[in-house]
C-alpha cells in the first residue's frame, strides 16, 4: 500500500533556505537579525520551510551534541502559550518552533517574512523520511492510539524499504507511573534513534519532550501531533485546497467535533481576537513613532 498523493510532499523553493544549528531557545538563522523570527502574541515562531527544517534535522543528526526540540505548533499552540505562561516557557525552550497553520503563515507574510507554504506536520515527517531514507537514520515512534505507530512503521517501511525504524510505542491515555516512564526513557536510548517523533497532541507533546528531553540520548525530537494518523492512514486529511487556504480546521471539525469543538470554536475565536489587538496596537505604536 502507498501513500496516497494528497500526503506526498508538495515542491518547496529552496532560494531563501537559510537555516542553521543553533543553541537552545535560540532562533537558528544565519545571523541574529530579529527580522528572520516572527513573534506573534509574544510567542516565537521561526520563519523556516520544510526543506530548511529538513538541513537542520540532519545537521543536529550529524553533530549529536545535544537533544534538540522542533515544535510543530500553529494557532492552537500559540493560543494555548497565551493562556499558559508555563506552556509558552516551554515553547520558547524549543529549539526550532515551525509555523504550521495558515493564520501564522498569513501574519508572516504581513509582516514581511518571505513564508510560501506553512510547515505541516505530516508533509516534514513524511518528506524527511523520503528524502534521508538511504541515509540509515534511526526513526522511533512515539504516541498515537494503540496500533496506530505499528501502522505507521508498516506504511513507511512499504514506501521507503531502506527506512529504518528502530522502534514503536504508544502510551495509554493515563498518566504513566514513575516506573512505565523510566522503562518508556530506557527503551528509546537502547534503541538509538537519531529522530524521536512524538504524537501526543498540543500541549501535551511538547510538555512531554521538555520533561524528557534531558534523559533521552537522542539528537532530534519533534512533536508533529496528528503526523501519525494521517501518515498511518488511520485518519482522513483535508484535500490539498483546504490545506493550502487555510480552512483544514473545518474538515477536521466535521471529522471529530467532540473532540475538536474548543480548540477550533473557542481558541480560534480567541486567535483572532488576540492577533486582532496585537496588530491595532502595533499600528497605534507604529503612528506615535512616525508623528515624533
Amino acid at each position: 500500500m502507498h501513500m496516497t498523493a494528497s500526503t506526498r510532499p508538495a515542491k518547496h523553493n529552496d532560494d531563501h533556505a537559510k537555516v542553521l544549528p543553533g543553541t537552545k531557545g535560540a532562533h537558528l538563522t544565519e545571523s541574529t537579525d530579529p527580522s528572520s523570527v516572527l513573534r506573534v502574541l509574544d510567542v516565537r515562531v521561526d520563519t523556516v520551510q520544510i526543506p530548511d527544517v529538513i538541513r537542520v534535522m540532519e545537521r543536529w543528526i550529524e553533530a549529536r551534541e545535544v537533544c534538540r526540540g522542533i515544535a510543530v505548533t500553529g494557532m492552537h499552540g500559540v493560543t494555548e502559550a497565551r493562556h499558559n505562561p508555563s506552556f509558552k516557557k516551554i515553547l520558547d525552550a524549543a529549539d526550532l518552533i515551525v509555523p504550521d497553520g495558515m493564520p501564522l503563515v498569513w501574519l508572516g507574510r504581513l509582516k514581511g517574512h518571505p513564508l510560501e507554504r506553512r510547515v505541516y506536520g505530516p508533509e516534514l515527517m513524511y518528506a524527511f523520511c523520503e528524502q534521508t531514507a538511504r541515509k540509515g537514520y534511526r526513526h522511533y515512534f512515539y504516541g498515537g492510539a494503540p496500533g496506530v505507530p505499528e501502522r505507521l512503521e508498516k506504511r513507511f517501511l512499504e514506501e521507503f524499504p531502506q527506512m529504518v525504524v528502530a522502534g514503536t510505542h504508544s502510551p495509554p491515555f493515563r498518566p504513566l507511573t514513575p516506573q512505565e516512564d523510566e522503562g518508556v526513557v530506557e527503551a528509546i536510548n537502547r534503541a538509538h534513534p537519531d529522530v524521536l517523533w512524538v504524537g501526543l497532541g498540543t500541549p501535551k507533546q511538547e510538555i512531554w519532550i521538555d520533561a524528557h528531553r534531558n534523559r533521552l540520548r537522542v539528537p532530534v525530537i519533534v512533536a508533529v501531533g496528528a503526523a501519525f494518523d494521517i501518515n498511518a492512514g488511520t485518519k482522513r486529511q483535508a484535500p490539498c485546497w483546504m490545506r493550502e487556504h487555510g480552512l483544514e480546521w473545518s474538515f477536521r471539525l466535521v471529522q471529530e467535533p467532540r473532540r475538536l469543538w474548543r480548540r477550533y470554536l473557542v481558541y480560534g475565536t480567541k486567535f483572532v481576537f488576540y492577533v486582532g489587538c496585537e496588530l491595532w496596537n502595533e499600528r497605534r505604536a507604529s503612528r506615535r513613532t512616525q508623528g515624533t
